[in-house]
């Protein structure tokens, strides 16, 4: 299950997943394009190792990024109590 967290300026949405087995936390972006519907990426944390990337330039992708960063111990801690 994924719980919502932030909605960019650009229309982006942010959601994270609860605690996994391996101790990481899923970061999932998503971004309405008229023209190819959906741009999205992910993202785990801790460490914010990004894959499956689509859509996404590399400077959206880095301001994404520092969003994440700043916000990883709130996520990561809403992550662990199960509040989603």
């Amino acid at each position: 299950m994924m719980y919502p967290f932030l909605t960019m300026n650009d229309h982006a949405e942010i959601v994270y997943s609860h605690l996994l087995d391996d101790g990481r936390v899923k970061i999932y972006v998503e971004k309405p394009d008229e023209q190819d519907g959906f741009h999205h990426a992910v993202c785990f944390l801790p460490g914010c190792r990004w894959e499956d990337i689509v859509g996404f330039g590399d400077a959206e992708i880095q301001e994404y990024q520092k969003v994440i960063e700043a916000s990883a111990e709130q996520i990561m801690r809403l992550a662990t109590s199960g509040k989603g």
